[in-house]
């Protein structure tokens, strides 16, 4: 038997024929767009999975059950969609209307929980009891995944990690409130604070490298001018990683997961990044005589979304 995979993205949604242990079979896809309703957009969906069922050589019986991630709030008991910013859901019933077109058990999550849900099956943190996936992008995502199972909460934000309170009344977050995670350990908060910096410092290098714009500003060049030895630079990233350690230390206290995994695009900066925030975590840990929980850089890259919703049908 296998799965079918469908990561939901802003501009792409990428389909995939995945095994019992989260290899790939066969990709697929389509353009994301937003500019038809809701029900065309999923029969363009379902369309997409029959001809990718088709292209590896597959029938529909050969399919066990299909699973779609989305970057939004889902509820995986109704199969509804509370919201999905980059294509305008609000309260769709995603599994009800994709069971139109096919009718095999179909179940919807997450993307950042998915891809934690990939990790642990197939990835870095695959042979653990307990791991927690953060996603390092624009905001901060999280997968929390305990003995194989994603943990969703009772209303299906439990592992919307970005938001967890990080600085009383501290920098104002796009949810509303003030001082979430996010807004101290995701590429924008990079940004924000590079953009700060050279105000004080327009000698940096990042600036520089900008050509003089500091719109131009983006989390890779920064990390690349610390890495170079930029003194501002460093001092910003310093500060990230400051923060990045304090939220992962509260994770650590509150669920003691045998394996945190750092993915999305921040985490490209790889060694740099991890063992500065092993150096952090390190002095913070609320139980000093314990061993901590490992900290992995994730392996699945792109290919997180598609097993990972493959393998919600799989629990």
């Amino acid at each position: 038997m296998i799965y079918v995979g469908i990561d939901v993205g802003g501009t792409g949604i990428q389909v995939g024929l995945v095994d019992e242990s989260g290899k790939i079979l066969c990709k697929g896809g389509i353009v994301t767009r937003t500019d038809i309703p809701f029900d065309m957009q999923v029969k363009a969906m379902a369309d997409c999975v029959l001809d990718t069922i088709d292209k590896g050589g597959y029938t529909l019986g050969d399919v066990k059950a299909i699973g779609a991630g989305v970057p939004g709030v889902t509820d995986p008991r109704t199969g509804n969609i509370a919201f999905c910013t980059n294509l305008g859901w609000v309260d769709v019933p995603f599994v009800q209307e994709f069971n139109k077109h096919i009718a095999k058990p179909v179940f919807v999550g997450n993307d950042a929980t998915v891809a934690g849900l990939a990790e642990s099956v197939a990835g870095v943190s695959a042979g653990s009891d307990s791991s927690v996936f953060i996603t390092l992008g624009t905001g901060v995502g999280g997968g929390i995944v305990f003995n194989g199972k994603v943990w969703n909460g009772f209303h299906g934000v439990g592992s919307e990690i970005g938001h967890m309170i990080l600085e009383l009344d501290g920098e104002p977050c796009t949810c509303g409130n003030k001082g979430c995670f996010e807004r101290y350990a995701s590429a924008t908060a990079i940004i924000r604070e590079a953009k700060r910096a050279v105000e004080k410092h327009p000698e940096s290098a990042i600036l520089a490298r900008c050509g003089g714009d500091a719109e131009k500003i983006n989390a890779k060049i920064v990390i690349d001018c610390a890495k170079a030895g930029d003194e501002t630079a460093k001092q910003v990233f310093d500060e990230y990683v400051k923060g990045l350690a304090h939220g992962i230390v509260s994770l650590f206290n509150v669920l003691d997961p045998e394996v945190i995994v750092l993915g999305g695009g921040v985490s490209m900066a790889g060694e740099y990044l991890l063992d500065a925030v092993r150096e952090a975590v390190r002095p913070l840990g609320f139980f000093k005589t314990l061993p901590y929980p490992s900290i992995q850089l994730a392996q699945l890259g792109a290919d997180a979304g598609i097993i990972g919703a493959a393998l919600l049908g799989r629990e």
